[in-house]
C-alpha cells in the first residue's frame, strides 16, 4: 500500500508537525506532500522522507510569506498527481485536503481546523491585517470558502482534534468526524519538588491569544507574571508598554527552560479560544493546573476543579475572578492527579486512534468493491459464455 502524507506547509515544528511525526512512525515509507518546504526547519524524523513541494515553492520569499500565497494554494494543492498512492492521509488547517484523490485511494482528513481566516475567526483576521488584506478579503474569501467546503466532499473520513473542531467541521463542511486528540509528547514533562511564586503564559504571542488580558489582568492584581515566547514584534512591544513591573517578558526559550517553567509555575494562564492546544496538556503532564478561557479545545482538556479553573468571559475581569477562585482553592490540586489526566493524550493514543479509524475506512472502502450476494447469485445465472441456459 503506497501512502501519501498532505500537510499545508512544513516551515516549522509546532503541533501541526508532531502529527507528521508520529505519521511518519506509523507509516514510515510514505511520501510527503506540501505547498511550501524549509528543510532546515525540519526534523531529522520528517527529514528522512521524500518530500514533494508545489510551484509556491518557487516564488521568490515563499518560506517567509507563504500565508499570503493563499489565493494561489488551491491550484497548488490540485497539482499534485497522487494517482499511485492508496491511502492519503492530509492534514489540515491551512488547506490540505483539496488535494484530488484517484478513485481507488482512501483519504482520511486529520483536521486541526476548518480555516480560521475564511469561517469563524474572518473577521478577527481582516481587523488585523494590513489596509491591503482588508480590502482584498471581501474579495477572495467567498471564492476561497465556496473551494474549501467543495474540497470537503474529496475527503472519505475526516478526524477532528477536539470536539470543538468536530463541531465546526460539521457546521462548515456539513461532515461527521471522529475525535482523536494531538499527541503530544507528555512523557517528556515532569512535576518539579521546587515551585516558584509566578504565573506563566507560554506559546506564540499572537493577537488571538490573547496574552493582552493576562497582562492587564496580573499587572491590575500585581501579581507575578512571566510571558514565555516570541511572535509577531509589534504585538510584543504594545504588551510591554500596558505591563507592570510584576510582567517579565523572557522570549522565546529553549525546551528546557519551557519544561523549568511549566514544572515550578503556580498555574499556567490560557485565556485564547484555541482548537485544541498543546501547552495546557504540556503544563499538565508537569503536574501544574491551567486557568484557560472556558471555550474551544480546552473545554476537552481541563476539568474544571480538577486540572484547573475555567473562566466565562475573555475579559480582565473574568480573568481576575478565576485567578481569586484558584488561589482560594489552590491547595486541592493534586500535581500527580493532574499528571496522570495529562495521559489520555499520549503520542501512543494517538497512533492508537488513527490507526483505528484508517483500518476501518479501508476496510468500508473493501466492502464497497467486493461482489455482494446478489451478484454472486446472479452470477450463477449464466453459462460460460455469459448465455442464460435455456434448459
Amino acid at each position: 500500500m503506497r501512502v501519501a502524507i498532505i500537510h499545508y506547509w512544513l516551515v516549522s515544528m509546532r503541533g501541526g508537525e508532531k502529527v507528521i511525526e508520529a505519521l511518519c512512525d506509523m507509516y514510515p515509507d510514505a511520501d510527503i506532500f506540501t505547498l511550501v518546504c524549509d528543510r532546515d526547519k525540519l526534523s531529522e524524523k520528517i527529514r528522512r522522507h521524500r518530500i514533494f513541494t508545489s510551484f509556491l515553492q518557487r516564488i521568490p520569499g515563499a518560506k517567509k510569506h507563504y500565508q499570503s500565497l493563499l489565493p494561489l494554494m488551491p491550484f497548488a494543492l490540485e497539482s499534485f498527481d497522487l494517482r499511485d498512492y492508496d491511502l492519503i492521509i492530509s492534514s489540515e488547517s491551512g488547506p490540505a485536503k483539496g488535494i484530488i484523490p484517484p478513485p481507488h485511494a482512501v483519504h482520511v482528513c486529520y483536521c486541526h481546523s476548518p480555516m480560521r481566516y475564511l469561517w469563524d475567526h474572518y473577521h478577527f483576521y481582516r481587523g488585523n491585517a494590513g489596509l491591503a488584506a482588508r480590502i482584498m478579503m471581501p474579495l477572495l474569501a467567498p471564492v476561497l470558502r465556496t473551494w474549501d467546503a467543495n474540497s470537503s466532499l474529496r475527503v472519505d473520513r475526516f478526524v477532528a482534534n477536539s470536539h470543538h473542531v468536530a463541531n465546526r467541521i460539521g457546521k462548515y463542511y456539513r461532515r461527521s468526524s471522529v475525535v482523536v486528540y494531538p499527541p503530544v509528547a507528555v512523557d517528556e514533562f515532569a512535576p518539579s519538588t521546587e515551585l516558584g511564586d509566578f504565573y506563566l503564559c507560554a506559546g506564540q504571542i499572537v493577537p488571538y491569544k490573547r496574552i493582552d488580558l493576562a497582562v492587564r489582568a496580573f499587572t491590575n492584581m500585581k501579581r507575578d507574571l512571566v510571558v514565555l515566547g516570541g511572535g509577531d514584534d509589534r504585538e510584543i512591544e504594545a504588551l510591554k508598554r500596558e505591563a507592570g513591573p510584576t510582567i517579565r517578558f523572557v522570549g522565546q526559550a529553549s525546551f528546557a527552560d519551557l519544561r523549568s517553567h511549566l514544572a515550578r509555575c503556580r498555574a499556567l494562564i490560557f485565556p485564547g479560544e484555541e482548537d485544541f492546544g498543546i501547552v495546557p496538556v504540556e503544563a499538565m503532564a508537569s503536574g501544574r493546573p491551567v486557568i484557560a478561557y472556558g471555550r474551544g479545545g480546552a473545554m476537552d482538556t481541563v476539568v474544571h476543579g480538577h486540572t484547573g479553573i475555567l473562566f466565562k468571559e475573555q475579559s480582565v475581569e473574568s480573568l481576575i475572578d478565576a485567578v481569586e477562585i484558584f488561589e482560594a482553592m489552590e491547595h486541592r490540586f493534586r500535581p500527580e492527579a493532574i499528571q496522570m489526566h495529562a495521559s489520555q493524550f499520549s503520542v501512543l493514543n494517538f497512533k492508537s486512534g488513527m490507526k483505528k479509524v484508517i483500518d476501518q475506512e479501508i476496510a468500508r472502502r473493501v466492502s464497497l468493491v467486493e461482489p455482494t450476494t446478489f451478484g454472486a447469485s446472479m452470477s450463477s445465472l449464466f453459462d460460460e459464455a455469459g448465455h442464460v441456459p435455456l434448459h
